[in-house]
């Protein structure tokens, strides 16, 4: 998780790089593109397309779907806000993960918990500034997006038990790229050279991010691995500083401290749960 973090933020820096010429839909599509170079190589590895079959791909359009409408939102939501920001917001997604793990993985969330996940989410309004500039329509895209991402978490963590890390990427990759094709006669922005290998450096970086992550939840308990999710705020302030010059302001600096101590205290109380069964 903590690698597939630091990836993944070096892929949404390079994703906010590109929005500032291209819409979210042929983002998608041009980096779908190269997605397929490490993906055949993992399909390769894995035994070729019988790595692929899969006895539920309901369940892998529906996971596609989530991915879709959360990547979608997300990379509008870059565009808009800095990087730090919309990562910061992003990061309701775990607690969402705990919200949610009892109704629909039937994992138990004692009272204890739910006080950390409101405790997080005050965190994340204070991220989200009520009355400044955050606020806008523009700050409900990545929080959308992490409850979409939320969904699609849980769903793998009950897939990954019985589908191939492979095929959940596959399908959802084929998915996005498809949705983004089908986007172009209304977004098309004509390519140069330069651009095209930061578009092939997405898909590379966002191919490998979200294998590490399947591999994951196929070994660890959601609620138990989301929180080191956080790690990803380390590498947004970095490389928001570095690039755009962006520097934090003290809500979201104090807002991330909430958040950050909310999870980890989510992360203890399901070691001590662990321990008791």
């Amino acid at each position: 998780m903590l690698l597939g973090t630091a990836i993944l933020t070096l892929n949404d820096a390079v994703l906010k790089w590109l929005t500032s010429d291209y819409h979210a839909g042929q983002i998608m599509f041009c980096r779908g593109i190269f997605i397929s170079i490490p993906l055949s190589i993992l399909i390769w590895r894995s035994g070729g397309f019988n790595s692929l079959k899969t006895e539920n791909p309901q369940a892998h359009f529906l996971r596609a779907l989530l991915v879709i409408t959360g990547t979608f939102l997300f990379i509008t939501g870059l565009k808009y806000l800095p990087l730090t920001d919309a990562i910061a917001i992003a990061f309701a997604g775990p607690l969402f993960i705990t919200a949610l793990a009892q109704p629909l993985l039937g994992e138990t969330v004692g009272w204890r918990r739910w006080s950390a996940v409101l405790t997080g989410f005050l965190g994340i309004l204070l991220i989200m500034r009520p009355g400044g500039s955050v606020i806008q329509w523009a700050a409900l895209l990545p929080l959308t997006a992490s409850f979409t991402g939320a969904l699609r978490d849980i769903l793998t963590r009950h897939l990954s038990s019985k589908e191939s890390s492979v095929a959940l990427l596959f399908y959802t990759s084929v998915g996005v790229t498809a949705t983004g094709l089908g986007t172009l006669h209304f977004t098309w922005t004509s390519v140069p050279f330069f651009d095209w290998l930061f578009f092939c450096l997405s898909g590379l970086l966002i191919g490998s991010a979200h294998f590490l992550m399947i591999e994951t939840f196929r070994y660890g308990e959601a609620a138990l691995v989301a929180p080191f999710k956080y790690s990803g705020v380390i590498w947004a302030g970095i490389l928001g500083y570095l690039i755009w010059g962006d520097i934090p302001e003290l809500s979201t600096i104090v807002g991330i401290s909430i958040v950050i101590l909310a999870g980890f205290y989510i992360l203890n109380r399901e070691k001590v749960k662990i321990e008791k069964d």
